[in-house]
């Protein structure tokens, strides 16, 4: 099944649909969500994306990222995600939204106006494998580590999320 992003200008004004994967070939800018979330001890979620994902596959990247679909809001698309790759449920707080460019490998780009989203989990997960290998909680400390001794191992927009993340915070 063809999934199709919302294609829009920078001021968030939709200009159209297109396929998933060929706005990634084009590096058109699209609407997307960006989730984080933290456990008690302030350890971010982490998620090892699937093998069989098209780019970016094996990586890991925050709790979950995707796209909000045509007449879905931000808020909704973020949650629906959680369910379908994490198989749970947590609010969600708006943080901040921003413009970026990122080479995913492969001759594809993310070009999103993304919304990140932010919430607290402390439970059980029901993984969907088709989307998500494994999922850990990793201190900041830690992760900053990680990241400069292996920033391969993450996806692209992932640290760049994460970096607009630490200065708006």
């Amino acid at each position: 099944m063809e999934e199709f992003v919302v294609l829009v200008n920078p001021e968030d004004d939709v200009l159209g649909l297109m396929e998933k994967q060929q706005a990634h070939i084009n590096g058109v800018l699209h609407r997307a969500f960006s989730v984080f979330l933290f456990n008690s001890k302030g350890e971010m979620l982490l998620q090892k994306r699937a093998s069989g994902k098209y780019h970016s596959p094996n990586q890991w990247t925050n709790a979950v990222c995707s796209h909000p679909k045509e007449g879905e809001t931000y808020l909704d698309g973020a949650k629906r995600r959680l369910n379908e790759e994490l198989g749970i449920e947590a609010e969600l707080s708006e943080k901040f939204n921003f413009i970026y460019k990122a080479d995913v490998g492969g001759g594809l780009w993310e070009h999103e106006l993304d919304y990140v989203f932010v919430g607290n989990y402390e439970s059980d997960f029901n993984l969907n494998k088709e989307e998500v290998q494994e999922v850990r909680f990793v201190s900041m400390e830690n992760l900053d580590h990680e990241i400069a001794q292996n920033p391969e191992n993450f996806t692209e927009w992932f640290k760049i999320i994460l970096q607009e993340y630490k200065d708006n915070f």
